[in-house]
């Protein structure tokens, strides 16, 4: 961009010249984007564009000073917007946003590289609470250490990134053999791979299982990155990948006191197609709704995706120890456990959730405040896939 260039106006809006190339520019997104719509104590919009008499039209247009310089038809008001902000919104669609992380995809060798981090300094230092957002964001998954054994240990944990959500157990859920369980969890049987909840129309985001005990036989902790096997479901199987991206299927949760549907996609995109999560739970499935003859094709397509989910490349098997709190994104990472032995000794998971929506908050409030929680030995190369586009 040189000197010379200048803004192109428009009967609807302006052709801006950027480093990457000329971007146009709506009138009615310009004036909205005025920064004197926002109110600067309450950060809400203080404007409504439908109170202008007329559609906006800009009355000259010009660079100065690194930002767009806009004024007005009709109205004593030039507006700065700065380039660099109007660069991004060019490329991304929208302005900056510091918890638009790119993923970064795991496999199943991947676990002595999770992020380890002592609740300790979750709960008194801001950088450390910036690095174990980053990674939920960036891998969904992180272990927090030196849990004490209370129920206020995990409280004081999740409240460091929002607040506890509540589910059809209530606020928190206890992990531990019961003798009229209202879930296969709370048995000593092996747990297939699954996201939890998927009868609730808003699955929980984050989830959080502080061991408070775990001398038992056996019940290792089963973990994978649904995300990494749906890229490689899609490379490898494109035309069964459409079907589970593409259809609803219904799901449950239900026991003498509640009884929770709804229909989720088993591959989750967003509105530019890339992977978001997965919902998958066999032992909280209700009987396919789609039609019998899209089930032809359908079903296929789902037992080739669950025995991916199965597959020793992508899943991380360990034991989780007492005073470990694994954090984990609940649309993201897959979870399960090997089958254990009862009479061995004791297993005593507490768990909770918060809002992914809460993560991203504190994150950005943290990276706001100069704590950007990014990991010098990650900072290069991707950990056993290709790193992903943002999700």
């Amino acid at each position: 961009m040189t000197s010379t260039d200048a803004p192109r106006l428009g009967p609807q809006g302006l052709h801006l010249p950027l480093p990457g190339g000329e971007a146009y520019f709506n009138y009615h997104w310009l004036r909205d984007a005025d920064p004197t719509c926002i109110d600067p104590v309450t950060r809400e919009r203080v404007f409504d564009i439908s109170a202008l008499d007329a559609a906006p039209r800009a009355r000259a247009a010009r660079i100065e000073d690194g930002a767009l310089v806009v004024d007005w038809e009709g109205e004593a008001l030039v507006t700065r917007l700065p380039l660099e902000a109007l660069a991004h919104v060019a490329e991304r669609g929208h302005a900056p946003d510091p918890a638009e992380l790119p993923r970064r995809l795991w496999h199943g060798n991947h676990y002595p590289d999770f992020l380890r981090v002592p609740q300790a300094e979750v709960l008194s230092a801001p950088d450390a609470r910036a690095r174990l957002a980053h990674a939920l964001i960036e891998e969904g998954i992180a272990l927090v250490t030196g849990m004490e054994d209370s129920d206020e240990s995990l409280t004081r944990l999740v409240e460091t990134l929002g607040p506890v959500t509540p589910s059809a157990e209530g606020l928190y859920f206890d992990v531990r053999l019961e003798i009229a369980p209202t879930n296969l969890a709370f048995t000593a049987g092996a747990l297939e791979m699954h996201t939890d909840l998927p009868g609730e129309e808003a699955a929980p985001g984050v989830q959080f299982l502080h061991c408070r005990a775990n001398s038992v036989e056996g019940g290792r902790s089963l973990f994978l990155d649904g995300a990494a096997v749906a890229e490689a479901f899609r490379a490898e199987h494109p035309e069964d990948f459409a079907l589970l991206a593409g259809h609803d299927v219904p799901f449950f949760y239900r026991h003498e006191t509640w009884d929770y549907r709804a229909h989720q996609r088993i591959i989750e995109l967003d509105h530019k197609g890339r992977v978001t999560g997965l919902t998958v739970s066999q032992h909280l499935q209700d009987d396919m709704d789609l039609p019998q003859e899209l089930l032809d094709s359908f079903y296929p397509a789902f037992c080739r995706f669950l025995r991916m989910l199965r597959e020793d490349r992508f899943l991380a098997r360990f034991r989780l120890n007492a005073g470990e709190c694994i954090v984990f994104d609940n649309h993201r990472v897959v979870h399960g456990r090997e089958a254990f032995s009862a009479e061995s000794g004791a297993r005593h998971l507490r768990g909770c959730y918060t809002d992914r929506g809460a993560l991203r908050s504190t994150y950005r409030v943290l990276a706001r405040r100069g704590h950007d929680g990014r990991r010098a030995e990650t900072a290069g190369q991707p950990v056993g896939a290709p790193l992903a586009q943002t999700g």
